[in-house]
């Protein structure tokens, strides 16, 4: 009798915890939500990010709040998210650092899925080949001549090593057997001022962060990195059509919340950002800035997560790369 007493009684208490999160989620949200950012200002990330805060902002009555917190090879600001209470009001703008911290820092800084709960992806970019307009090459292929006939005197900036701007350039020199100098700074942003200063040879940019200075031709761009070309720079090939068969590499932005926080409330941000992320006129303000649209369900995007994180630790072992102490 005891044992049939406690089975309802642990029956009733978990319909109370169900019907109390649903009556959460229909009052959800009352107050300001929190993005974290975890890049500085003018990032590619940061640019996309601020865009989506404005726009689901309008559509859920209540204030997205930007909040860079940068350092730590991205790790500051998601550990953060991490830790914050599972109540849909402190969220997270992913993107592929989240990955790739997750399977480069030993022990990881964060686990997925146990410490975040995926919202849905927003967009996705490719990552650029962009040299400074002295070098004397205008293709992937002279890019390769150029290196393989002074191996090791050309050199190549990122965000930092270990970060993905870094990974995708070992990869390119890993299927191109070529010796290229790793530059690694505190931030894309700087490595970007130096290469158009041209203290640098090149870089293997976030689309996002470069495409202005693309544009203007600041910068050259050689080839995008992604599957097909993207709508912001269509005269511009692929690297695999320039000649380097299975390179292949993306850029995504996505929601992430801490892992406590109610499937109602999951549903519901992922509802909103999938109707924003469709509208024609935010179609056309990620593709200004160099991304499309990719609006995912949680499940969808959770695989994606899943399967990046493979990648870049296959990238990581060819390459050898060591987080910096």
């Amino acid at each position: 009798m005891k044992l049939r007493i406690s089975s309802i009684a642990a029956l009733a208490l978990v319909l109370g915890f169900a019907a109390a999160d649903d009556g959460y989620a229909q009052g959800y949200p009352a107050k300001p939500i929190r993005l974290i950012i975890s890049s500085s200002p003018g990032s590619g990330v940061d640019t996309i990010a601020r865009a989506v805060a404005q726009r689901m902002s309008e559509a859920l009555g209540v204030q997205i709040i930007p909040d860079n917190r940068a350092g730590g090879g991205g790790t500051i600001g998601v550990q953060a998210v991490a830790k914050a209470p599972g109540d849909g009001y402190t969220l997270l703008m992913g993107a592929p650092s989240f990955t790739v911290n997750a399977t480069l820092v030993k022990p990881p800084p964060y686990e997925f899925p146990r410490d975040f709960a995926a919202i849905g992806q927003a967009t996705t970019a490719p990552y650029i080949v962009v040299v400074h307009p002295s070098l004397p090459v205008k293709s992937v292929k002279e890019l390769i001549a150029l290196a393989k006939a002074r191996p090791g005197q050309l050199n190549f900036g990122s965000g930092g090593t270990g970060n993905s701007t870094h990974l995708t350039g070992e990869y390119f020199k890993h299927l191109t057997q070529t010796n290229i100098v790793h530059v690694p700074y505190k931030g894309s942003g700087p490595a970007v001022v130096d290469l158009l200063g041209g203290h640098i040879h090149l870089m293997f940019a976030n689309l996002v962060a470069v495409l202005p200075n693309v544009k203007s031709g600041k910068l050259r761009g050689l080839a995008t990195t992604g599957a097909a070309r993207p709508r912001a720079l269509p005269e511009i090939p692929t690297v695999v059509e320039a000649g380097v068969p299975g390179y292949v590499m993306t850029s995504w932005f996505g929601l992430l919340a801490p892992a406590r926080t109610p499937p109602e409330v999951i549903t519901k941000l992922n509802g909103v950002l999938v109707k924003v992320m469709q509208e024609r006129d935010m179609a056309e303000k990620v593709a200004a800035d160099g991304a499309d649209p990719a609006p995912s369900h949680p499940d969808e995007f959770a695989r994606l997560i899943a399967a990046e994180l493979k990648v870049w630790g296959q990238i990581i072992r060819i390459a050898n790369v060591q987080p910096e102490r």
